[in-house]
């Protein structure tokens, strides 16, 4: 392998570590600011999370970290409005349904993207890889789908949360390649019209889903605390699972955040000493197991190393442990939401 494909495999690896850390801060600290402090209004939250990585994105345009690159205004407004819809069906999902069902929804994910890539852009998925991702899909539900209650609405709205979540994060990834731009150029883009379309529905999903009016909070200095904190880890976020869908694939994109589901598990029982059992323990290191093997075999495919100024044509099934790296860099693949989806497209409470 060259420099340049080296150097992409750094790259790769370290976005990888970003969002991993980014992802994993976000959660523990939108868990004190939701469980603790009472802040529960996730969908409002993520349009402030939007808006200030946008702001952030500005400065950085001001200083000439990255350089605009303007492209079609209707594929980036339409994708922006996808991206925010994604996330009220997926808050609407959480509120309509149980946790168990919830879990379910977040592990459909994968296999409804490797459908949709199979279908509409011919990505070839090998079976290795196949076993590998129901290994790992089977781990996290043992970890943590427990009831599983279903209703009309509720599956409907998971349904409709699947499909906008797969199709906005295929769409990351081809935007970029299709326009060739970089994340930060897409997503200091498309930041404007997710926030907005955030802000306007926010206030009303989260009313309807808590009962209580944002606006009526009391904003003591504790809560405003852990809401600007909350907004400055969420520009890592939001700029970390733009740069490894783009360096990667969705699908490795989905490893990541279910890598991140069993790192919060583990680390809400160490830290916070939150419930932990025996099934937790086994689901976890199935999907350890499911990761590793996920990893290994995408290393052992072919794939396109080419390297593009602002973008590689890296292959569909990019491993989360780097091949060119002796094979012992630790990696992973972004989020996909936790618990609640609360600070991107694909975030959620734990």
């Amino acid at each position: 392998m060259g420099v340049g494909g080296e150097k992409f495999q750094l790259g790769t690896v370290g976005a990888l570590g970003l969002s991993v850390v980014s992802s994993v801060s976000i959660v523990i600290c939108n868990k004190a600011l939701m469980s603790s402090l009472g802040f529960t209004f996730a969908t409002t939250l993520t349009s402030w999370h939007l808006l200030v990585t946008f702001c952030s994105l500005h400065v950085a345009l001001w200083m000439k970290f990255f350089e605009h690159k303007a492209f079609d205004s209707r594929t980036v407004m339409g994708f922006g409005v996808l991206n925010g819809i994604s996330i009220g069906l997926l808050n609407l999902s959480l509120g309509f349904n149980s946790v168990g069902f919830y879990q379910m929804t977040k592990l459909a994910i994968i296999p409804c993207t490797v459908i949709l890539e199979t279908l509409f852009f011919r990505k070839k998925f090998s079976r290795t890889i196949q076993i590998s991702l129901s290994v790992l899909l089977l781990g996290v539900g043992v970890a943590t789908v427990t009831d599983l209650q279903l209703n009309a609405v509720g599956s409907i709205l998971s349904l409709l949360a699947i499909i906008t979540t797969c199709i906005a994060q295929i769409m990351t990834n081809t935007i970029q390649k299709k326009f060739k731009v970089s994340s930060t150029q897409l997503l200091y883009q498309s930041c404007p019209y997710q926030s907005l379309t955030l802000f306007l529905i926010g206030p009303f999903l989260d009313g309807f889903l808590t009962n209580q009016n944002v606006f009526a909070f009391n904003y003591t200095s504790q809560v405003v605390f852990f809401i600007v904190l909350s907004c400055l880890i969420s520009v890592s976020v939001n700029f970390s699972t733009f740069l490894v869908i783009g360096k990667t694939s969705p699908v490795t994109y989905q490893v990541l955040g279910h890598l991140k589901t069993c790192l919060v598990l583990t680390f809400g029982y160490v830290l916070l000493h939150d419930p932990f059992s025996w099934r937790n323990i086994l689901g976890i290191l199935i999907a350890v197991v499911g990761m590793v093997l996920y990893s290994y075999f995408c290393s052992k495919e072919p794939k396109n190393t080419e390297v593009s100024p602002q973008q590689t044509k890296e292959g569909d099934s990019a491993p989360l442990i780097s091949d060119s790296l002796s094979k012992v860099e630790n990696g992973g693949d972004d989020d996909e939401p936790l618990k609640v989806p609360m600070w991107s497209s694909k975030y959620s409470r734990a």
